[in-house]
């Protein structure tokens, strides 16, 4: 059984958890706080809902790019100081966010604050990866999930109760807040754990041969495309659900954000039941487990909404089908980081460029094509979870690692 490797002397678990989730939140704390928010940004900016929803994308399209210049340069540079620069970035964007008179400022400046968000997403997995292997690193995602999870949770609902008091500009003002309390926790909460590597060859060469042998593992490249479905599919689901849920189901803000909290409590049930269960089951088994709850779940939810069900059952199955997301995910970064050690930044970031930007392009797509509606929501989230889930039981299922199976 593998076991945690730590580099150095080792930071005590519960510190490393708290740190490690607090940077890795930068994707939901970018999204979820001002989630309640988007009909009244509509409105303010005298804009669209499509237009709306793409300040999300946009971000998330950053989160995902982003990730390609922080993660190789983690591994070339170390770990700490790519990290503290993006941290500083973000804070500094999200006032920008703030002050955007434009819808066309404000989509910039939200890609920008991706970007600079990313380092938080890629570096802290790449850290934890640094830290443990195996098993052991899957049991590590998911107690970070613990953390991270908890952001999804709490913020919808802290907007929700904002927006009794400010707009979407004063909600951007909290997120360039919180930011600088991070570069505080990047600063002084972790210490570096991997030491710059030799400066054998230009940076570009360095990064493109890192790259180059992460595509090349078959493995790594079929829990990719899986990662890209299922990002599409979850993406569907949080960009779309604002206006469905409140538009077409009648909730308020606030009774959105706390189901919006429930359904992240869901997603975060299942990945703390997946550190459970991982060192009897194997880590390869967990995550297909995960992937099939999640296929037969969106069927069912597909089918149930075309049937006219009630919002309740609808949003039932939602939270099952996040909960089996939380299930499966941390097992399949796992497996995909798990060969890459000396290139973890890249493998990390190659894997979350894929799953942001995949979903950041697809939802809106969609809605702009066919429009926001339940059937949309529901439809997008079955195709993309049926599809990750056959990636998985016939490409991972055969060339996942024997012994990280049971």
């Amino acid at each position: 059984m593998s076991t945690a490797r730590p580099a150095g002397r080792p930071m005590g678990l519960l510190r490393i958890t708290l740190v490690l989730g607090a940077l890795e939140a930068f994707g939901p704390l970018s999204m979820d706080l001002y989630l309640p928010q988007l009909p009244q940004l509509a409105r303010s900016l005298g804009t669209s809902d499509a237009l709306a929803q793409a300040t999300m994308s946009v971000c998330m399209i950053g989160l995902g790019l982003g990730q390609l210049l922080a993660g190789p340069l983690s591994d070339r540079f170390g770990r700490k100081r790519p990290l503290v620069i993006g941290v500083v970035l973000f804070a500094v964007l999200s006032a920008v966010c703030a002050w955007a008179p434009t819808i066309e400022v404000l989509l910039a400046a939200r890609f920008l604050q991706g970007v600079a968000g990313s380092a938080g997403v890629v570096i802290s997995l790449a850290v934890a990866r640094d830290l443990f292997h195996g098993v052991e690193l899957s049991r590590m995602l998911s107690l970070l999930a613990l953390v991270t999870s908890l952001t999804p949770i709490i913020a919808p609902v802290i907007g929700g109760q904002l927006a009794r008091v400010m707009d979407w500009r004063g909600i951007f003002l909290v997120l360039a807040g919180i930011g600088a309390a991070l570069v505080v926790v990047a600063q002084f909460g972790l210490r570096e754990t991997r030491a710059a590597a030799p400066q054998e060859g230009g940076a570009l060469r360095t990064t493109l041969g890192h790259a180059g042998a992460v595509l090349r593992d078959p493995l790594f490249v079929a829990l990719m495309a899986a990662a890209c479905l299922g990002g599409a599919a979850f993406f569907s689901y949080l960009s779309m659900s604002s206006f469905v849920l409140q538009e077409q189901y009648g909730l308020t803000p606030q009774l959105f954000s706390l189901v919006f909290a429930v359904n992240a409590l869901a997603q975060l049930g299942g990945a703390q039941l997946s550190r459970v269960l991982v060192r009897r089951v194997g880590t390869t088994r967990m995550y297909l487990i995960g992937q099939t709850a999640g296929a037969l779940t969106a069927l069912a939810l597909c089918g149930a909404t075309f049937a006219g069900a009630p919002s309740p059952l609808v949003i039932a199955l939602l939270a099952v089908f996040l909960g089996a997301a939380g299930l499966g995910g941390p097992n399949g970064t796992a497996l995909a980081l798990g060969g890459h050690g000396a290139r973890a930044g890249t493998a990390s970031a190659l894997l979350g460029m894929a799953t942001f930007t995949a979903g950041a392009i697809t939802a809106p797509a969609i809605s702009a094509l066919v429009g926001t509606s339940a059937l949309t929501m529901v439809a997008s989230i079955a195709a993309g979870a049926l599809g990750a889930a056959l990636v998985a039981l016939l490409v991972v299922r055969r060339r996942a690692p024997r012994e990280w199976s049971r």
